[in-house]
């Protein structure tokens, strides 16, 4: 009797460590979710970008807006018979040079 009360109380033990420490425990398991949830962020993340590129590709293809836009602001030009203003804001350090 004493024998086999010792052999489940080992067999209990051995079983607890497996669902605590060993391979597929509870704690590697959090972990695993953990990651699953990073990734599943990441993944929406780089698809709301992709949206994003998609629709800028599709704008730049088909509409002429876009392609202004970025002349006028990455290459600072303008359109014919436009007249450009530039603004210097002289409120700075360069102002009060007295």
């Amino acid at each position: 009797m004493k024998i086999s009360t010792a052999f489940f109380i080992l067999l209990l033990v051995l079983l607890q460590y497996r669902l605590w420490v060993g391979n597929g425990s509870m704690t590697e398991v959090r972990v695993l979710q953990a990651q699953i949830q990073q990734v599943q962020q990441e993944n929406k993340d780089l698809k709301e970008r992709n949206m994003s590129l998609t629709a800028e590709v599709m704008d730049l293809k088909e509409g002429h807006d876009a392609i202004e836009e970025r002349a006028r602001s990455e290459m600072g030009m303008i359109k014919y018979d436009e007249t450009f203003y530039q603004i210097v804001d002289y409120s700075g350090s360069h102002a009060k040079s007295n």
